[in-house]
């Protein structure tokens, strides 16, 4: 098992008014000490570790009850003609209304097209990676084999099984209508993809997660990435400039080293660095993610995604955290920049249409308060969370 997990910031909310699991759909990281010492807590009955354990365990039980989700599933064909291709509609364009049959698609940035349910790839991928993290988790703690043998079927069905299979590539992704098939900006819906790797580790020592399982899951990432680093879609998105940048680094980064390919880790690394640098501002705040109509959003969700790349990067022993660029930008100074106004402190007074998500904040928050030594960050989330603070999944971890 590896030193290292990404783990979800998430609600076990117990009662039926629970939402995903994964209420940001941001990623965390947890290392195996802190899970053997949750374990440890548990089989000790500590009651904050068995309460969230408990819900924990609720939470997998109802997904060994669902069945396995695939590409397959979608109505509509994609341009390819083959179903195995992941296919998702650009969640901000609208069709024109001052155009025959609304064509070509029009951008209002901010605002999702509920077309976008029409091809339920991104909807059911995002699920399957909460669930097979989610049944590892389960499968960790509690060595009951079920979960993992429902984490093993879920995964076979999305990268195995022949006739269920993803193929291994994105050409479809974020497509709008009347001008493409397709774009580069689609490559961070399978961010979740992270997810999915970390469930894999939780159940490497089942009897249900084979080798034969294991080196067909290994290859199809290996010819994901490959696709991501050479497709001319990946490219362009490896030329983005803002937070899309920085996520296909993390993506990159995570099946790398999920590939054991450490030489292409290390390159991704030095990326992220660059994209560190050039991102920020004499402030340390990110010009691109603040000229958005919700600029706070998309500037947490960026820190999340720097964040991301400095926790896989602590697995080949570099410190993103801390490092000054060359510019002397560095993610403590990005965080700080931006704590304040998580933290209410400071107003912020940039454009927000939709009203800023308080979980997206709590990701950060806790990333300063695990990695950056706020201290106060901790009083923050607890604050936010109220009553529900004590079914954190924090808590346990």
């Amino acid at each position: 098992m590896r030193s290292l997990f990404i783990i979800a910031f998430v609600f076990l909310q117990i009662s039926s008014q629970a939402q995903n699991i994964f209420s940001t759909g941001e990623p965390l990281k947890i290392d195996v000490e802190k899970l053997l010492n949750a374990k440890l807590k548990i089989t000790s009955n500590d009651p904050t570790a068995n309460s969230v354990y408990q819900a924990l365990i609720k939470k997998a039980d109802e997904v060994l009850k669902l069945k396995p989700r695939s590409v397959m599933d979608k109505t509509d064909i994609p341009p390819s003609g083959s179903k195995h291709d992941y296919v998702s509609l650009a969640p901000y364009w609208w069709p024109d209304p001052a155009q025959p049959k609304g064509l070509p698609y029009i951008k209002k940035d901010g605002l999702i097209n509920p077309e976008v349910k029409n091809f339920p790839d991104k909807e059911h991928m995002p699920k399957l990676c909460e669930q097979v993290y989610l049944l590892g988790l389960a499968y960790y703690f509690s060595g009951n084999e079920n979960y993992a043998q429902k984490a093993t079927e879920l995964l076979s069905v999305w990268f195995i099984d022949t006739a269920t299979r993803m193929n291994p590539n994105l050409n479809f992704a974020q497509m709008v209508k009347g001008i493409n098939n397709g774009r580069g900006t689609g490559i961070i819906d399978t961010r979740h993809f992270n997810f999915a790797i970390d469930g894999i580790h939780l159940i490497e020592s089942s009897k249900y997660w084979t080798k034969d399982k294991s080196q067909a899951t290994k290859k199809w990432f290996t010819e994901f990435l490959y696709w991501l680093d050479n497709s001319p879609n990946g490219v362009e998105e490896k030329l983005t400039k803002n937070n899309h940048g920085v996520w296909y680094d993390a993506q990159c980064l995570g099946i790398a080293l999920y590939v054991d390919n450490k030489k292409m880790a290390h390159d991704i690394v030095k990326r992220a660095f660059v994209r560190l640098d050039e991102q920020s501002n004499s402030d340390h705040l990110f010009p691109l993610e603040m000229e958005r109509t919700n600029s706070l959003h998309y500037s947490t969700f960026n820190l999340v995604a720097f964040s991301v790349v400095a926790q896989l990067a602590e697995k080949i022993g570099i410190n993103f955290w801390e490092t000054e660029t060359e510019h002397h930008h560095s993610l403590r100074k990005a965080y700080y920049a931006l704590l304040p106004y998580l933290k209410k402190e400071k107003e912020w007074t940039l454009q927000e249409i939709t009203p800023f998500n308080i979980q997206d904040g709590n990701v950060v928050l806790y990333y300063a308060y695990k990695k950056l030594n706020c201290k106060d960050c901790l009083d923050v989330i607890k604050k936010n969370a109220g009553e529900n603070y004590s079914y954190l999944l924090i808590q346990l971890l």
